[in-house]
């Protein structure tokens, strides 16, 4: 089980972290207005979401992993908050209400999930 919980978490960190790059400015949307650097934020947790997509995948690492995924999935929150709560598209599209605010539990579900990584 807990093998297939790593290659779910592996392949979609890699895919969460190669749409930071392809998708860039969606991303920056859902980044609350006061914080500044967004291009720059949006690639930072685009290559942690790589290094962790791909470790996972790779079957290396993966208790630095599970350690550091709440912390980070924690960091990023504010974000899914913000695009909740100001109804923020997802690169242009508009999902709706229920989905967004959805989403946020599903963040905790996450970080409940990772923990479980670890060997």
């Amino acid at each position: 089980m807990k093998q297939i919980l790593r290659l779910l978490y592996g392949a979609g960190f890699l895919a969460a972290g190669i749409l930071h790059f392809t998708r860039t400015a969606g991303f920056q949307t859902i980044i609350p207005r006061q914080i500044p650097f967004k291009k720059e934020i949006v690639w930072i947790t685009g290559v942690m979401e790589i290094l962790f997509g791909g470790l996972l995948l790779i079957n290396k690492g993966v208790n630095f992993v599970a350690r550091l995924l709440p912390s980070f999935l924690t960091a990023v929150f504010p974000a899914n908050l913000y695009m909740a709560a100001k109804n923020v598209p997802l690169n242009g599209k508009q999902l709706p209400k229920p989905l967004l605010w959805g989403r946020l539990p599903l963040q905790w579900a996450l970080i409940k999930g990772a923990k479980k990584l670890e060997r």
